[in-house]
C-alpha cells in the first residue's frame, strides 16, 4: 500500500458516511439517502464523488446551508409532470422519495418530467438514471452548478460543469448508463489533481488570464473549458435552462450569487426526463435493435459501451475494496 493511502472494505464507506452525516446534523433518513450514493460513488469507482465529498456535505449541514432533516414533498402539476421540493436538502432522499411515483407516471403517461428543486445536488447523475432503467425506463438527468465554464468565445466562468445522464434498460444485465460533465472534465477530478499534486492534460482549462494551462490550481482560480469546444458550450447553456428556467430554480450565476461558500454546493434544481419503451414504441420492446447496437460496439476491437468501464471497477472493487487518502479518512473521522 502506497504511503498515505488506506485500505477499506466497501461496507466501511456507508458506515463512514452515515457516522459523518449524522454528527454533522442529518437525521437518520437524509444520513442513510446520502451515505448510499456516496458508497455507490466508491463502488463504481468514482472517487470524485465518493468520501472526498463528505467534508462538503458535512461543511453545508453545519453551516446550516443545507436541511439535514428535509421531509421532500411531491406534487402533480400536469398530467406528466411530478414537481419535487426538495425541503432545503441535499438530493439524494427527494430522488428516493420520488423513485416509485415518478416511475407510476413515466408507465401511464409514456413520458413524464421530474421537476426537482429546493435541492443542493452534490453527487454523480448516474445513480438515478440507472434506478429508473431498472424499472424498465429510458431516462435522461441533468444539474447545473455554480460557474466553471466561459460560454464559446468568451474567457470568464458562466456556466457549471452542467452534467448530462442517459441510461437505457437492457433485457438481461445492468442497464446502459453514463454521465458525463459539459466540461472537458469534471470539476471533482481537477480537485484530485490540485490536491495530489497532478498536472491536467491539455484542453482542460485556462488561467484567471485566460491562458491556457496544466496547474489544476490555476484552473480553480480561472476556468475549466467545455468539451468539444462551442459544442460543449452549447449543451452547457442547454442543460443550465432546462435545470434552472425550464423548472424555476437558479441558474448557476445565481446559484453562486446565494452561496456561502462552505464548501459544499450552492442550491439548485435537476432535469428528469423518463420515458417508458412499451408506450413510445408500436411494438412490445424485448432488446431488439438496441441490443443489435450494442452488440456490433463490442465486436469492434477497441470499442467498447459507454458506461462499461464503470461496471468493471464495481465488480473489482466489490472484491478488493476501495482506496482513499489517510488524510480524507482522518477529516471524515474528526
Amino acid at each position: 500500500m502506497p504511503d498515505g493511502m488506506v485500505q477499506l472494505e466497501l461496507s466501511a464507506v456507508k458506515t463512514l458516511a452515515h457516522a459523518a452525516l449524522l454528527k454533522a446534523g442529518c437525521n437518520d433518513t437524509n444520513a442513510k439517502a446520502i451515505a448510499d450514493t456516496v458508497w455507490q460513488a466508491e463502488r463504481d469507482g468514482c472517487a470524485s464523488h465518493g468520501l472526498f465529498r463528505i467534508p462538503g456535505y458535512v461543511g453545508s449541514l453545519k453551516s446550516g446551508k443545507v436541511n439535514g432533516h428535509a421531509l421532500p414533498k411531491l406534487q402533480r402539476t400536469a398530467p406528466s409532470v411530478l414537481w419535487v421540493d426538495g425541503d432545503g436538502g441535499y438530493t439524494p432522499l427527494a430522488l428516493s422519495t420520488m423513485l416509485d411515483d415518478f416511475t407510476a407516471l413515466t408507465k401511464s403517461q409514456g413520458v413524464a418530467v421530474a421537476a426537482i428543486t429546493n435541492t443542493f445536488h452534490f453527487a454523480a447523475l448516474w445513480p438515478e438514471v440507472e434506478a429508473l432503467a431498472k424499472k424498465g425506463l429510458c431516462a435522461i438527468a441533468c444539474t447545473s452548478y455554480k460557474p466553471c465554464l466561459p460560454p464559446a468565445g468568451g474567457k470568464k466562468p458562466l456556466y457549471g460543469t452542467n452534467p448530462l445522464a442517459f441510461a437505457w434498460p437492457r433485457p438481461n444485465g445492468e442497464p446502459l448508463a453514463f454521465d458525463q460533465a459539459s466540461a472537458f472534465m469534471a470539476r471533482g477530478d481537477v480537485m484530485i489533481h490540485a490536491r495530489d499534486g497532478k498536472q491536467l492534460p491539455d484542453g482542460a482549462g485556462i488561467d484567471k488570464d485566460g491562458n491556457p494551462t496544466n496547474d489544476p490550481n490555476e484552473v480553480l482560480e480561472g476556468a475549466q473549458l467545455p468539451f468539444g469546444g462551442y459544442k460543449g458550450a452549447s449543451i452547457a447553456m442547454m442543460i443550465e435552462l432546462m435545470a434552472g428556467p425550464l423548472i424555476g430554480e437558479q441558474l448557476s450565476l445565481e446559484a453562486a450569487e446565494s452561496d456561502d461558500e462552505d464548501g459544499g454546493p450552492a442550491r439548485g434544481g435537476e432535469f428528469i426526463l423518463a420515458m417508458d419503451p412499451r408506450k413510445t414504441a408500436q411494438r412490445p420492446i424485448s432488446g431488439g435493435n438496441a441490443e443489435r447496437l450494442f452488440q456490433a460496439i463490442a465486436e469492434e476491437e477497441g470499442a467498447r459501451l459507454p458506461g462499461e468501464g464503470r461496471l468493471q471497477r464495481r465488480a473489482k472493487i466489490a472484491k478488493e475494496g476501495v482506496r482513499i487518502p489517510r488524510e480524507l479518512l482522518e477529516r471524515i473521522e474528526v
